[in-house]
């Protein structure tokens, strides 16, 4: 019977942790750190889903409804703590397409929903994330969760990669409010949000997850409140008669 990959890397994480005792010390050393922050994760959580979600998801299947066809949630298979594989769920964001689990987004992707712009920019598209998080899949703050071809490709690239494993993924992380949020475009991207990773994963409490967090917040509202000022202003100039000249306006 051939085993399942992801079991594979399960036991080469949990085999690292095992023999290393310098990692060992780490984990019980930072014992009570998680505990609490499991606590702060459940709490959380909990308080997004009752008092957030449960009014604002069904206007949200709404509108992804009304906008393209298929399913409202998307669930994915990523890594997790110890590289144990779990279902993600986020708001379905794109069109019904096949790359979905091999390919990721990218900026201006034709893939993209109407609706799904908007979700993304807001990040309410992470918001059925809290299900995982109240499940114990993730917690609200820690490295993004990658998919299972993407963690093996980045391993392959970067020396000691799954080191961002000993923590369990995050809604939002470091990396994210350091820019490296959405898609990795390149090697030096994916080397970049391994260095926060790797930072946060040693230098983890819960002051710092609080700081990213408020962080967080104040670069949505930043980016959502820049997204509307610039759809305004080209409002504007349409309504102005501006238009970008032609090549042929500008020879002659």
């Amino acid at each position: 019977m051939i085993e399942q990959p992801e079991n594979l890397v399960y036991k080469r994480v949990k085999f690292f942790t095992e023999h290393s005792p310098s990692l060992r010390l780490y984990l019980e050393r930072k014992q009570g750190y998680f505990i609490a922050k499991r606590c702060f994760d459940i709490v959380t959580s909990l308080m997004i889903i009752v008092l957030v979600l449960s009014w604002l998801l069904p206007i949200l299947m709404v509108l992804i409804k009304l906008d393209s066809r298929g399913p409202v949630f998307f669930k994915q298979k990523r890594v997790g703590f110890l590289g144990r594989v779990f279902w993600c769920y986020k708001l379905r964001t794109m069109y019904i397409n096949r790359e979905a689990d091999i390919r990721q987004a990218s900026e201006n992707d034709p893939r993209i929903t109407r609706i799904g712009q908007f979700l993304r920019v807001t990040g309410l598209d992470e918001f059925p994330q809290f299900i995982n998080v109240l499940l114990g899949h993730m917690s609200i703050v820690g490295p993004r969760p990658h998919m299972y071809a993407d963690c093996n490709k980045f391993a392959n690239a970067i020396s000691g990669y799954k080191f961002r494993n000993l923590v369990k993924p995050g809604i939002t992380g470091l990396a994210q409010i350091k820019g490296y949020r959405g898609p990795t475009k390149d090697f030096e991207s994916i080397f970049h949000r391994y260095q926060f990773d790797a930072f946060y994963v040693r230098n983890a409490n819960f002051w710092l997850d609080i700081r990213i967090v408020r962080k967080t917040g104040a670069q949505i509202i930043g980016e959502v409140i820049a997204r509307v000022f610039k759809s305004k202003s080209q409002q504007k100039m349409s309504a102005e008669g501006y238009n970008t000249p032609s090549l042929k306006t500008i020879q002659n």
